[in-house]
């Protein structure tokens, strides 16, 4: 079975937002990280080299391929800021027109920029997200 790659890491996140080229995608680094450690009520913490994570969980799958991941989390990326969140079909399917302006996959949801969305949506998909992940995964922190 393959090794997991993106693992807690004691990086700095602060370090890691710091890094980051584009001074928008900076600033926006900077203020999703308070925003989502406001909603989730976990400190942030790096993820691989480039996810910010909150909280975390253990999974495992039918298959028997398991892990770790947060509960919550994003990454400043070059071309767009990376939101990962599980929400539940009926909660996605309620939040993401409220958002703003994103595009979202099965497990991502990217943004150009923090003005483009609503950040009270934000919090609002942080808070699901946990609620969700708990739900599915009863032993998660």
């Amino acid at each position: 079975m393959a090794t997991q790659k993106t693992l807690p890491t004691d990086e700095s996140v602060i370090a890691f937002i710091n890094s980051v080229e584009d001074e928008n995608k900076r600033k926006d680094g900077f203020a999703l990280a308070e925003i989502m450690r406001d909603a989730s009520g976990f400190e942030p913490k790096m993820w691989g080299p480039s996810i910010i994570g909150y909280g975390s969980y253990h999974y495992k799958y039918a298959s028997g391929h398991e892990g770790e991941a947060p509960l919550a989390g994003f990454s400043p990326r070059k071309q767009k800021i990376s939101f990962y969140v599980m929400l539940s079909p009926e909660k996605r399917e309620e939040l993401l027109p409220k958002l703003g302006k994103h595009k979202a996959a099965k497990g991502c949801i990217y943004i150009n920029k923090l003005s483009d969305v609503d950040t009270e949506v934000v919090k609002e998909m942080v808070k699901e997200s946990i609620r969700y992940v708990q739900e599915l995964y009863p032993s998660s922190s």
